[in-house]
């Protein structure tokens, strides 16, 4: 979960991360009190989950609470990159001498940690880092060791910040790492960190990314998540406990096991390149030992897509036992009613597959087609969706 720039200064404040006073605000009046209460300069600072703010007008510095209403009013609302404005922070203006850059994320190709350095931070950190990335130093993080004062060391000497520097950086380094380990994160970013004319080190903006699957050591992070801009059906799937993924596609797609759910969007997406270039609409894996409850919560979600004209259900019984499944989709189709209004393309396989086969033509539900195949299924359900 990518949290707000707010949200990750508050973390960053939590763990010692040296940091400036931030106030969120949601109207132009909020943000002329907030300015008041900071006092002096401020910047008015877009909130939304994208970068490249400053360069869209959603960054500007107020020097006085009648300029932060004003740009305040200018910011929210604003569309930057497809994501729209609703909040906006109010932090205290600083004696900017020099920017930094800083990052540690998870390297998952190799295996490990990798902390990314520069004494060259900013707005354009992106074009540094191909155009010369020499500037941005890349040093390996051993996860077993992570950054203690030996490495964060190495960290500050690669990038090549002056000695005079060292301690403070190295202090502010291994903060920023206890947010990462802390709070379980896979990403914490600042850019830019900046030493201040009294020669302070800040954070003085902060991206950071935590890993849901660790949810379950902190009940906080709860209050993390965006519900104002969630995607309804993504916040369904996921108040039923579905690992599900909303994609821009015709064909609802369910399956058991990431792997073979995979397997079934690349075959969807080969099948409609002759079905007018119709497309997987979404990524539902329903896992190994689901009930009939699990596929039923899944076709609600999916039946409720309104981009969807045809679902395609590839399951190949092991745990999830086929019987199972056609039951979920007879139970499912039982609940939706006259909400259930588009075809159904049904391959089974593996475990009890003859049972389950027999439930669905039992059922003789109008907009259930059985395949023996999965290419086969993807085909019909390409076609469907295609003449709908």
């Amino acid at each position: 979960m990518d949290l707000f720039e707010y949200q990750a200064r508050d973390l960053f404040e939590a763990h010692g991360v040296p940091v400036l006073a931030g106030i969120v605000a949601h109207t132009p009046e909020e943000a002329k009190a907030a300015a008041e209460k900071i006092g002096g300069v401020v910047v008015v600072k877009a909130q939304v989950k994208v970068g490249g703010r400053g360069k869209a007008g959603g960054v500007k510095v107020a020097k006085t609470p009648d300029e932060a209403h004003r740009y305040a009013s200018d910011i929210l609302g604003m569309d930057i990159k497809g994501h729209t404005v609703h909040t906006v922070m109010i932090a205290q203006g600083a004696d900017i001498a020099e920017e930094y850059y800083f990052s540690v994320l998870l390297d998952r190709s190799n295996r490990n940690y990798l902390a990314m350095c520069s004494v060259e931070g900013g707005m354009d950190i992106e074009q540094l880092a191909v155009e010369r990335p020499e500037a941005l130093a890349r040093v390996a993080v051993d996860p077993g060791v992570g950054i203690d004062q030996a490495k964060a060391q190495e960290i500050v000497e690669t990038a090549g910040f002056a000695p005079e520097l060292h301690e403070g950086v190295t202090a502010t380094l291994l903060k920023l790492w206890d947010v990462f380990v802390k709070e379980d994160a896979t990403l914490v970013e600042v850019n830019p960190l900046v030493k201040t004319g009294s020669g302070d080190i800040l954070a003085l903006d902060g991206k950071v990314t935590i890993d849901e699957n660790a949810g379950f050591r902190h009940a906080d992070h709860a209050a993390l998540e965006d519900k104002e801009s969630a995607d309804p059906l993504e916040a369904k799937a996921k108040a039923n406990d579905l690992n599900y993924v909303k994609l821009d596609g015709e064909v609802g797609i369910i399956g058991n096991g990431a792997g073979l759910v995979m397997s079934t969007l690349d075959v969807v997406a080969y099948a409609g390149e002759s079905h007018g270039n119709v497309r997987p609409a979404n990524f539902l894996d329903i896992g190994g030992g689901a009930s009939a409850e699990v596929m039923a919560a899944g076709l609600d979600v999916i039946l409720n897509d309104s981009q969807v004209k045809s679902v395609f259900v590839n399951v190949f019984g092991g745990i999830t036992a086929c019987d199972e499944v056609a039951n979920g989709i007879v139970k499912a189709l039982e609940i939706l009613g006259d909400e259930a209004n588009k075809p159904l393309v049904v391959r089974l396989d593996g475990n009890k597959v003859e049972e389950g086969r027999a439930i669905l033509r039992g059922a003789n539900h109008p907009l259930i087609t059985l395949s023996d195949t999965m290419d086969e299924g993807a085909d019909k359900a390409a076609e469907l969706a295609y003449g709908k």
